[in-house]
């Protein structure tokens, strides 16, 4: 049987794959697109441990947007644009991410 360390590893390189592949169109900074694959690497272990009174796919929204607002902060002095696309990539794969874990990782 799988670990759920494993899949939890799992369930976060593929949010920072999904992540990370329209940053590499875009031709973002490898600094930015290294950065945002570990975050949700990192992520999928987070919300796969965490516990809350939530569905799953809300433990993943509500992580996801509290670890992103550091990045925002950063990212808003020199791309004020930059936050809408960040928030909702955390909104969405957080959910998919918490669904997933809930789903397999449990």
């Amino acid at each position: 049987m799988i670990s759920k360390l494993l899949i939890s590893l799992l369930i976060g390189v593929v949010a920072g794959i999904i992540d990370v592949v329209p940053m590499i169109m875009q031709k973002l900074d490898k600094y930015a697109c290294w950065s945002a694959f570990i975050h949700w690497t990192v992520l999928g272990v987070i919300i796969s441990y965490v516990q809350m009174p939530m569905p799953g796919y809300l433990k993943g929204i509500v992580i996801s947007v509290l670890t992103a607002l550091p990045i925002l902060i950063i990212v808003a002095k020199e791309d004020k644009k930059a936050i809408i696309p960040i928030m909702a990539m955390s909104v969405l794969l957080g959910a998919g991410a918490g669904y997933s874990s809930a789903l397999f990782a449990n």
